[in-house]
């Protein structure tokens, strides 16, 4: 993400309000758009289609149906995506840029092939009662937004700001404008609406990493080289999607806090709203995460690593290494600071919201814990991010297992407890893993200059 960073910041100096407001939209648009344009787009093809397509529960089975296939696919390609991410990043820095088209095109390929095929089997044997028609949709929609997680990882190292956030608009767009014209068709047509604008959305990714990475033939597989391949972070990728999406498969499969709804799939009311809501709120706190942590801080971690590489002066190194201190202190604090304003916001204007959106007021206690636990993810990506940076495999990924395991027995100790307590395991496994995180990295950046030094 850094290379959108360190555009964003041409657009801050220019010094006045339009370019600072222009810079934070575009931030939030391109670190949060995938999830929030995603959650919005649901719920507008919801909401439309209430009068149109009948009976009603035919949207509801829309909704959860595509809420599953992203839940899938982010679990299934979370592997892929981070492995993938350093594939890239250590070619880059070697100059090996012609290897990143053609590998890109393999770990596709192999998502395609291996998504398809599990995909396949699951709605021949899991949805014998729906339609062909039905399955084959929802097969499609798993497959192509697998791939598009896969090519949001190319997006997200372009300097082509502006075309990324108008890609992810008109893709969205389109996907709930396809959706509400084939909504007499029932649920086939919503979902066909879904799986066209999402197609189109992939299409118009492929055709701009195609016009920035050119290679010299079509596909090559050293991605998948045992020396090239870190397995550290195919885990990470595993646990940290799962770690996120867990919580909301207790709810679901708890027969006491939900309900069937297609097939195989359930759904949590008392649950799903408040979550989905709640990710509303971290738009204001990506988007510091994206100009903050991405662009403050790697311009004093380059800065530190090239005055190792350089045998630069103590004095320099530690300069550098401060700066990385206080800039990740900073925005640390920046964006616990925005998603608390966003919390207090929510507050006041909560009950008015829920009653627009004719949803009962007994959501907000749910609501108010669910901001705070979105608020706290933010953190948490932050945290894993410098760890990233630093090449701390190890810490993220201990960090990551112990999300999965405490979200997973606080939410079932949660669904125990009852209602008043539903939301807090989510809310308390990410408060103790940030807490984890945050003193794990006080004590490695104090024992930064060292271990450089020491492991070359």
């Amino acid at each position: 993400m850094a290379g959108i960073g360190f555009e964003l910041r041409k657009i801050l100096k220019r010094d006045n309000l339009m370019s600072l407001m222009q810079a934070y939209t575009y931030a939030a648009v391109i670190s949060s758009g995938p999830w929030v344009l995603s959650i919005v787009g649901i719920l507008i093809i919801g909401v439309l289609s209430y009068a149109i397509v009948l009976p009603n529960m035919l949207i509801v089975q829309f909704q959860v149906s595509i809420t599953y296939v992203i839940a899938a696919s982010l679990i299934f390609t979370g592997p892929f995506q981070l492995a993938f991410t350093r594939f890239t990043a250590d070619r880059l820095f070697e100059k090996n840029n012609d290897v990143i088209l053609t590998n890109f095109h393999a770990v596709t390929l192999a998502v395609t092939v291996v998504g398809g095929i599990a995909g396949l089997l699951c709605v021949l044997f899991l949805f014998p009662e729906q339609s062909v028609m039905y399955r084959l949709l929802l097969l499609a929609a798993f497959v192509i937004m697998s791939n598009i997680w896969i090519a949001t990882i190319f997006l997200s190292g372009m300097k082509q700001y502006k075309e990324i956030v108008w890609m992810y608009l008109l893709g969205y767009t389109i996907t709930v404008l396809a959706a509400l014209a084939m909504r007499p068709f029932g649920l086939e047509g919503l979902m066909a609406g879904f799986v066209i604008g999402q197609a189109l959305l992939l299409m118009g990714m492929t055709v701009l990493i195609l016009r920035n990475y050119p290679a010299q033939k079509f596909i090559s597989f050293e991605f998948f080289e045992r020396k090239l391949m870190y397995p550290t972070l195919l885990c990470i990728g595993l646990l940290y999607n799962l770690g996120v999406w867990v919580d909301k498969f207790v709810f679901w499969f708890t027969a006491d806090t939900s309900q069937a709804i297609i097939g195989p799939l359930r759904a949590s009311v008392i649950y799903d709203l408040p979550v989905f809501l709640a990710y509303l709120s971290i738009i204001p706190g990506m988007a510091i995460f994206l100009l903050r942590m991405e662009t403050d801080f790697v311009e004093y971690y380059d800065k530190f690593y090239q005055a190792v590489r350089s045998g630069g002066s103590l004095e320099a190194i530690e300069e550098a290494r401060n700066g990385m201190v206080e800039t990740i202190r900073l925005g640390i604090f920046e964006i616990i600071k925005i998603q608390t304003i966003a919390t207090l916001l929510l507050i006041v204007i909560g009950e008015a919201t829920l009653k627009w959106l004719g949803i009962s007021t007994l959501y907000l206690p749910l609501l108010y814990i669910d901001v705070i636990a979105a608020g706290l993810q933010v953190v948490l990506l932050g945290i894993l991010n410098v760890f990233f940076y630093l090449d701390k495999r190890r810490i993220v990924l201990a960090l990551c297992a112990t999300f999965v395991v405490l979200n997973l027995a606080l939410t079932l100790v949660s669904v125990q407890l009852g209602p008043a307590f539903f939301g807090y395991g989510f809310a308390l496994a990410l408060l103790v893993v940030v807490l984890a995180g945050l003193a794990l990295l006080s004590r490695t950046l104090g024992l930064l200059e060292y271990e450089t030094f020491m492991l070359q």
